[in-house]
């Protein structure tokens, strides 16, 4: 199960960008330079660090696997999401690598199902009391 996927648009423009800029990356922005959107990098130009995690990879046929990574204090607000890097008509206003074509990343949001909150370990704790404690 993956926490991240992508559209066969995203996957079009991921192949053009990387065409032209090399292996890619992902981070989600936490609202600065361009709100929420996720922002799209070349290798080695976003410098990631303690603070942020690899929330997962997206596979996109004849490229390397573009990793997605998320500050530790936003995923508190987005874990038990499910993320879909999209793409759409307009243009961002921050550092991503798309800005420049007339279009733009975007993430939508469902909420995870049972299985997969069970798969990565976010299912509450029980609360039905255990005998003899």
């Amino acid at each position: 199960m993956n926490r991240v996927d992508l559209t066969p648009a995203t996957a079009d423009l991921l192949r053009e960008l990387a065409a032209v800029h090399g292996p890619l990356m992902f981070h989600q922005s936490g609202g600065c330079c361009d709100g929420s959107s996720p922002m799209c990098y070349p290798v080695g130009m976003f410098r990631t660090g303690g603070a942020d995690i690899l929330l997962g990879e997206l596979h996109v046929d004849g490229l390397d696997p573009i990793e997605f990574y998320m500050s530790r204090s936003q995923y508190e607000y987005w874990k038990y999401t499910h993320l879909t890097v999209d793409v759409v008509q307009g243009r961002g206003s921050g550092f991503s690598v798309e800005a420049p074509t007339g279009k733009r990343f975007l993430i939508r949001s469902r909420m995870l199902d049972d299985a997969e909150l069970a798969e990565f370990d976010l299912l509450p704790a029980s609360t039905v009391p255990v005998p003899g404690a």
